[in-house]
């Protein structure tokens, strides 16, 4: 594993907006925009995986200690933030985010209807 950045101070206000946003939408937005969209992901804990390995352009876990909401720098949860809210703005994307998130861990994807490619 790389060196790791440290977290930002768990008070500081920025980081505590931005904790919320994350929250809310990994925890509720996306979870309820999941059937409607048929995609293949519907609990909070995959929205987390596929926004953090987009944000972050690698498997989160190699550069991020657990749990990421502790251990995420200002910068990486900025990051993560503004992809939740890119897929919450442009549903079509998940899928192929999610597949390439499952990429970054060797795993194989399941066959997708065309509406989901």
């Amino acid at each position: 594993m790389t060196s790791l950045p440290p977290p930002a101070a768990p008070d500081d206000p920025r980081r505590l907006a931005l904790l919320a946003r994350w929250t809310l939408l990994t925890g509720t937005v996306l979870p309820a925009m999941a059937e409607e969209h048929r995609w293949p992901i519907r609990l909070d804990h995959c929205f987390m995986r596929v926004c953090l390995d987009t944000a972050l352009g690698v498997r989160w876990d190699m550069v991020v200690r657990r749990p990421a909401v502790r251990h995420l720098d200002l910068s990486q949860l900025a990051q993560a933030v503004q992809q939740a809210e890119r897929i919450a703005a442009e549903p079509a994307l998940l899928p192929a985010l999610n597949r390439a998130s499952l990429r970054l861990r060797g795993k194989a994807c399941r066959r997708l209807s065309p509406q989901h490619l």
